[in-house]
């Protein structure tokens, strides 16, 4: 029988006064039979609105058809046809603004849990198959470099893996993953979860490199030179912004992508980490996107007694997805909205102090469409701190753009692709993901990626039929 409740099954939640405590995952996950009643609520359209809202494509109304009839194995096979990372993409992908806010059911009352019903998949999947299997596939001669293990470089290696390319992936840092693993926190992102999926490619026959720098150690000349048909790039965007006030170069002032990365991939959280971190009482954070949200309430697990978001815009203009800022309140984040930094004060040791700020008042739309943010005179005032994170964005490093002649970028430092999405201005070379787009959502450089693979096997067969 169907299920035509108006709202989803609900998730088991860590209280907040005992989350707010450790690093371990907030939300719990779906068990079989609350999976399996979420599933009865799709009604199983005949014309499915919510596919169109998938950047990869997946078979939503077929894997919850599988669900609901209990094949949980043929749900997680009908998803990983079109998305290598379902573990990943049912905990962090955005379904609220994409597949979910298609959905028929959302015309009254919530929509069908489709990323919840993707997590239970995956996390079944890896339940019933401890052991990851290698697979065996036909090998079509050709080789391809991917730059880069986050989000789009593993995409578009597994969709190239599948079609029979001999695949190889660099990554600068210890660990494949890239912001999945030292941007995510542990509790949004278990990084046993990324490991596995990293295994799922293993098994396809991705090989994986560490430590390797393209631009410093290889070139991607020297990569064609090594035999490679064709080069994807997935470095994504991991060169922080500030926002050139005073005082940002004062001890205890960070980019989120450095206090993150300390916590995130080196564990910085662990007492018996060799990564050290800092130990605030009260921490800032400017901006109000999702890494925002995730490195407040990292400084909230962190000790830090007071937490604030600093945001120049309201809350109806944050663009961090709203179950991140609705953890973050319960967990006692403060938010200071309509506020805006002028500049950072330390004490005699250059050591972080207090923050000057100023009330913000919303005036007319900007190029981006949201209201633009202007000063209020005279509402001037200090915020005692003794840490503040910077998370008002990132860009591509532009190493890779300085090594490789031909390779163009923009005036924000994104490499330049043609009207398909992924074709640089390099012959041979292709982009995805952040360093192409800025920084977006996972989800969003998983299809780049995908995209890709389509692209580089059509250039690469159509080059050796020439």
């Amino acid at each position: 029988m169907p299920n035509m409740s108006l709202i989803k099954n609900p998730m088991t939640l860590q209280e907040p006064d005992v989350r707010v405590h450790n690093f371990d995952e907030v939300a719990t996950g779906y068990g079989r039979e609350a999976a399996i009643d979420e599933a009865k609520r799709c009604l199983q359209c005949r014309d499915p609105k919510c596919v169109a809202g998938c950047p990869v494509a997946v078979q939503i109304p077929e894997f919850i058809k599988a669900v609901a009839d209990g094949d949980f194995e043929r749900g997680y096979q009908l998803i990983t046809e079109t998305n290598a990372l379902p573990a990943v993409c049912g905990r962090v992908c955005p379904q609220e603004t994409q597949c979910e806010e298609l959905c028929i059911r959302a015309r009254k009352g919530e929509s069908v849990g489709i990323g919840r019903l993707e997590r239970f998949c995956a996390d079944e999947h890896m339940r019933t198959h401890p052991e990851t299997q290698a697979v065996q596939i036909k090998k079509n001669g050709y080789s391809v470099a991917v730059i880069g293990s986050g989000p789009a470089g593993l995409t578009c290696a597994g969709e190239l893996a599948r079609m029979g390319y001999d695949v190889t992936v660099y990554e600068a840092l210890h660990m494949p993953g890239g912001v999945l693993v030292y941007g995510i926190p542990q509790f949004r992102l278990p990084k046993e979860i990324v490991a596995r999926e990293v295994e799922g490619l293993r098994a396809l026959g991705v090989k994986i490199e560490m430590n390797m720098v393209i631009g410093r150690i290889l070139s991607i000349n020297e990569l064609f030179d090594m035999g490679f048909s064709a080069v994807f790039i997935g470095s994504g965007a991991g060169l922080p912004s500030f926002m050139g006030i005073p005082g940002e170069n004062l001890s205890g002032v960070f980019s989120a992508n450095e206090y993150l990365t300390r916590i995130n991939l080196m564990k910085a959280y662990r007492p018996n980490s060799y990564t050290p971190a800092v130990k605030a009482n009260a921490v800032a954070v400017i901006g109000g996107g999702n890494v925002a949200m995730d490195a407040a309430r990292s400084a909230l697990r962190m000790g830090s007694q007071k937490v604030y978001i600093v945001y120049r815009r309201g809350d109806e203009e944050m663009p961090a997805r709203r179950e991140e800022i609705e953890h973050a309140r319960e967990e006692g984040v403060e938010f200071m909205l309509l506020t805006a930094p002028t500049e950072i004060l330390g004490d005699e040791a250059g050591r972080v102090r207090a923050m000057k700020c100023i009330k913000m008042q919303l005036g007319a739309p900007d190029a981006s469409g949201r209201r633009r943010p202007e000063p209020m005179p005279g509402s001037e005032f200090e915020l005692p701190l003794d840490c503040v994170i910077m998370a008002i964005g990132t860009s591509p490093n532009p190493l890779l753009r300085s090594t490789t002649p031909g390779l163009e970028t923009d005036k924000h430092g994104c490499l330049i692709v043609a009207d398909d999405g992924v074709s640089t201005t390099r012959e041979g070379v292709f982009a995805g993901g952040d360093t192409v787009t800025g920084a977006a959502t996972v989800i969003l450089a998983m299809g780049a990626g995908r995209e890709a693979a389509k692209k580089i096997d059509e250039y690469v067969k159509g080059k050796n039929r020439a």
